[in-house]
């Protein structure tokens, strides 16, 4: 039963963190941002933020810093959105994923496509 809560909340979470980064977080320099997963503790006390952004290392750095310092702000607009207890921590990661497929992808087609030149 915990478990579900724990996975609705995240949810939730991950819902109105994407609502308040992509309407109301007016800082250039957060590009375009997508949040990818948002893994809760078991006690709703942390989230972790998996993020994915377009751009290069730097801009990824920037956007970064700047949701770091946006924290509050969030923090406050969760707390006032979602009916919790305590508001969770956010820990901002991000989410190499994406990348990593793409790049399997690349060398995958490089590969067939190599093959058929044969």
């Amino acid at each position: 039963m915990a478990r579900i809560r724990v996975s609705r909340v995240g949810e939730q979470v991950k819902k109105e963190l994407s609502q308040i980064i992509q309407q109301e977080i007016k800082d250039p320099r957060i590009g375009f941002v997508t949040i990818t997963r948002v893994e809760m503790t078991g006690d709703l006390q942390i989230a972790k933020v998996y993020i994915s952004v377009l751009g290069s290392a730097q801009e990824k750095g920037e956007t970064l810093s700047a949701l770091e310092k946006a924290k509050g702000y969030i923090r406050s607009e969760i707390g006032r959105r979602i009916r919790l207890r305590h508001v969770p921590e956010l820990l901002f990661v991000m989410d190499e994923s994406l990348e990593h497929s793409e790049h399997i992808s690349r060398l995958l087609y490089e590969v067939k496509t190599e093959g058929t030149k044969e």
